[in-house]
């Protein structure tokens, strides 16, 4: 199997899961890649779940799996280097095959994140500022790549099916979004409050504060999914 140009199948930012064998025990953890140069090598954060002290032989064999653009992507490489000062970096071979498995649903994982909604279709666009009665607050309470579940304490009057809306809140560890637009898909209401189901719709006017490496809302996205699905924290698939 041939590996495809590296844009294809990396891309700066991405959170990584590696598992390998040290001192005859299987290690697995997360790190986040950092770059490459094709056909010689990757290179990624030092995992904070090893610590500074951890010892790792070159030509350590391991194997490197993430979630990107609704696949799980996966290949073997073998440890290079590990550099600790000036800044920890771990070094891994290039990929000599890597393999795909397309997923026909979006993987679903917790979240439990307060959420801004607000109105976005309303009639007056001559005012700048929404009136209060356009914004409603919630709790994120699921996420994938293509939507997002919360919870409402009550339901205001304009929130119906097909609404449109826009979001603001954490990414913890990530960032934080603004205005990103969704479709309300199904409303489960009951005794006054329950739960909505939001289709993103990026439109590149969706903005995030990043903590560390940049990158576009969608990538912040995949990148939370993936991380908590290294971590097995899923729900399922939307």
């Amino acid at each position: 199997m041939s590996v495809p140009p590296a844009p294809s199948f990396l891309s700066v930012g991405l959170s990584l899961k590696i598992a390998f064998t040290c001192d005859q025990q299987k290690v697995t953890c997360g790190t986040t890649l950092l770059g490459w140069k094709e056909h010689a090598w990757l290179v990624c954060e030092w995992p904070l779940q090893l610590g500074h002290d951890r010892r790792i032989a070159g030509g350590t064999p391991c194997t490197v799996s993430y979630f990107h653009e609704g696949k799980l992507v996966g290949y073997r490489s073998e440890i290079r280097e590990v550099i600790i000062s000036p800044v920890p970096l771990l070094f891994m071979a290039y990929p000599k095959a890597v393999e795909e498995m397309h997923l026909r649903k979006h993987l679903r994982v917790p979240a439990n994140e307060p959420l801004l909604l607000m109105r976005a279709d309303h009639d007056d666009s001559s005012k700048s500022v929404l009136p209060a009665c356009d914004y409603v607050g919630g709790l994120l309470k699921d996420l994938s790549e293509s939507g997002c579940s919360v919870l409402l304490v009550r339901k205001p009057s304009w929130l119906r099916l097909g609404t449109t809306v826009r979001m603001e809140f954490e990414l913890p560890g990530l960032g934080h979004i603004t205005n990103l637009t969704g479709v309300v898909k199904n409303i489960d209401m009951r005794h006054g409050n329950g739960m909505i189901g939001i289709e993103f719709r990026f439109n590149k006017l969706e903005y995030i504060e990043y903590r560390g490496w940049g990158g576009s809302v969608r990538q912040a996205v995949e990148q939370c999914v993936c991380r908590r699905y290294q971590g097995n924290d899923l729900l399922g698939a939307r």
